[in-house]
């Protein structure tokens, strides 16, 4: 993936310090994943267990709030979910937060796995020689408390680390996992009852998701063309009868969007709204468009705001430089601004300037996201 000015390949989560002081400090994974709960209101569950498949489970603050919800609703069926991430990093921050959901909800099978997302719903590369390659590790967690759970969990970090590598691409320069990598996490105490949940190598699921995250999984400036062809098309082809692939994105409409322009006054990362990327889902999808529906949401659900936690005392009394960098971070992380143009503009001082201007007119900074849903008709 390039860069904005094409100079040098670019990937969204790459830089670890924007991604995780942009988590720490916004509502952003909290409301999606309100958005996202609202679709279990649809999904009738279908025996042996409810599929989740998170596009792009990063370190697993999403996931996790989503599997509370689904605890919440339905506290005693079974649950596969599946993880796909390409980060190890990410891979060890979602694996510190498992152990307390697989105390709460024993008939759990959480899935994590580095294959491509043609690949990843069915936890089986498409080539030969790569299925050779692929690296399988499955933990049945022993014991009767979270404790037990999180050392064992922690254990499969020496796997992780091996099987998790990564190497530039070729192509695109940005990285691609060197093994296919899965690992199956589940309770030992409810292996018989999940015997028809548990995956097993190089043998298809029983059935499709149920739902499907799709939440900021490319590049913004992506064409829909490329969106669509890897991820949204084969997603969809992936859902179950009745399964619901959920898509959020941003909108650049918002005050975080002024600062880009105060700074980048050109800059257009958001170039394919719901709307055309539905089109071109359906064009692609073609004669077997007829087996899906597009779901219209509700207003609220169809496009939501999430905020940066600021203090309203700091900002009344003169917003604070960390503040500031906070909030600064959050615009350029939203907008996928590359680190190339970073250091460029952050070499003066106009980007405080224009940052503080903004969060002082609006008395705080939030971002607009937009969600649109695609389900297979039953049958």
């Amino acid at each position: 993936m390039q860069g904005g000015d094409g100079a040098r390949p670019f990937r969204f989560f790459d830089n670890r310090q924007k991604y995780l002081l942009f988590v720490a400090t916004s509502t952003e994974k909290r409301v999606t994943a309100e958005r996202i709960g609202h679709e279990f209101e649809a999904i009738e569950p279908v025996p042996p267990a409810v599929h989740i498949f998170d596009a792009g489970v990063g370190d697993g603050t999403l996931l996790t709030r989503v599997l509370r919800q689904f605890h919440h609703r339905w506290p005693t069926l079974p649950l596969l979910a599946t993880g796909k991430e390409i980060s190890r990093e990410d891979i060890y921050l979602i694996l510190a937060r498992l152990a307390d959901r697989f105390f709460e909800h024993p008939r759990l099978v959480v899935v994590l796995t580095n294959l491509l997302y043609g690949e990843a719903p069915g936890l089986l590369p498409h080539e030969g020689e790569r299925r050779q390659l692929l690296r399988w590790h499955e933990v049945p967690l022993s014991g009767t408390s979270a404790h037990d759970f999180d050392r064992q969990i922690r254990a499969t970090l020496p796997f992780v680390h091996d099987a998790w590598r990564t190497q530039p691409s070729p192509a695109t320069g940005s990285p691609v996992s060197q093994t296919p990598a899965v690992l199956v996490l589940y309770r030992a105490d409810e292996a018989f009852g999940l015997h028809d949940v548990i995956p097993r190598r190089g043998q298809p699921l029983a059935r499709g998701y149920d739902l499907a995250i799709v939440s900021q999984p490319y590049r913004a400036r992506l064409p829909a063309e490329v969106k669509v062809r890897r991820v949204l098309a084969p997603l969809a082809r992936a859902l179950a009868p009745g399964g619901r692939m959920v898509t959020v994105q941003s909108t650049g409409r918002d005050p975080g969007m002024e600062i880009i322009h105060r700074v980048w006054p050109d800059e257009q990362p958001f170039r394919t709204p719901r709307q055309l990327l539905m089109a071109e889902l359906w064009r692609q999808l073609g004669d077997a468009s007829d087996g899906f529906a597009r779901d219209e949401p509700h207003a609220a659900d169809a496009e939501f705001t999430f905020e940066l936690v600021l203090d309203q005392y700091e900002i009344a009394g003169g917003i604070g430089s960390s503040a500031l960098l906070a909030a600064w971070n959050a615009a350029v992380y939203v907008a996928q601004i590359d680190d190339d143009r970073l250091t460029a503009a952050m070499s003066q001082h106009a980007y405080i300037d224009a940052t503080r201007q903004v969060v002082d007119a609006h008395s705080g900074l939030w971002f607009r996201n937009e969600s649109f849903v695609i389900s297979r008709r039953q049958g």
